[in-house]
C-alpha cells in the first residue's frame, strides 16, 4: 500500500488499536497461476495482547483466525503461506463545502492497515478449539455482553470439523491515516466540526482520530 509521509502511522498503539476495534479483516493469498488472488473476510485476534509499546509495524506479533474448510481459499493454502490481512478502520466523505476556500477538490478521509505475514495452518482440533474459544472471549469482551459459552461447548465440537484456524505471524505492516493532515489547521477544524454533526458512527470516529491528531 502507498503511503504519503504525512499518513503514515503516528505510532504502533494507532496500528494494535485499529485491529481491536475493526478485527473483520480480509485475507489475501495469491492464486493460482492464471487465477486471481483469493479474497475471505474472517474474523482475527491477537494470540495475547499487544505489550504497552508494541515492536515497530507489529513484527513478530502472532495474530489467530479462522475460515469455513469448505471454502476454496482454505484449500487452497499450504501449510505455510506468505499472506497479507487488510483492516479497514473509521472514513468518511469530505466535501469542498467544508473547506469554505475556492478552489478546493472532494475527498476521503480513512484509515486501513495491511498486515503482512506468514500464515500458518493449524492442525490439531484441540488447537483449533483454542482459536474459536479465545475469539468468543476477545469479541465477546470488546463488542458483547459477557455471554458464557460453556453450555455451548458441545455445539462448537460438532461445527469443529468444518472450521480452519490458522496463526499468523506479522512480518511488518503497511498503516495509512488519512485524515485531512495537509490542510491548514482552521480547516482541519471545520473538518472534525462537520464530521461530529454527522450522527453516523464512521463520521464521529473518524472526528476523535483527527483530533487526536491535532
Amino acid at each position: 500500500m502507498f503511503v504519503p509521509a504525512q499518513y503514515r502511522t503516528p505510532d504502533s498503539s494507532w496500528l494494535v488499536e485499529l485491529l481491536r476495534r475493526n478485527p473483520l479483516a480480509l485475507l489475501l493469498t495469491n492464486g493460482r497461476p492464471g487465477e486471481v488472488p483469493y479474497a475471505t473476510h474472517l474474523p482475527v485476534i491477537f494470540r495475547q495482547p499487544p505489550p504497552a509499546e508494541p515492536p515497530p509495524e507489529l513484527s513478530g506479533t502472532v495474530l489467530l483466525g479462522h475460515l469455513n474448510r469448505a471454502n476454496p481459499h482454505w484449500r487452497a493454502l499450504s501449510s505455510s503461506t506468505d499472506a497479507v490481512l487488510v483492516f479497514t478502520g473509521p472514513h468518511a466523505y469530505v466535501s469542498p463545502t467544508v473547506y469554505r476556500t475556492e478552489p478546493a477538490a472532494p475527498t476521503w478521509n480513512y484509515t486501513a492497515v495491511h498486515v503482512h505475514g506468514r500464515l500458518q495452518k493449524i492442525g490439531t482440533a484441540v488447537e483449533t478449539m483454542e482459536v474459536v474459544k479465545s475469539t468468543v472471549r476477545a469479541y465477546e469482551d470488546e463488542f458483547g455482553a459477557g455471554w458464557d459459552m460453556s453450555g455451548s461447548i458441545e455445539y462448537f465440537e460438532k461445527l469443529l470439523p468444518a472450521v480452519g484456524a490458522f496463526r499468523f505471524v506479522v512480518s511488518h505492516t503497511d498503516g495509512m491515516f488519512k485524515l485531512s493532515q495537509e490542510q491548514e489547521p482552521a480547516v482541519r477544524e471545520r473538518v472534525v466540526s462537520a464530521f461530529m454533526d454527522r450522527g453516523s458512527c464512521p463520521h464521529r470516529e473518524t472526528a476523535e482520530l483527527m483530533k487526536r491528531l491535532a
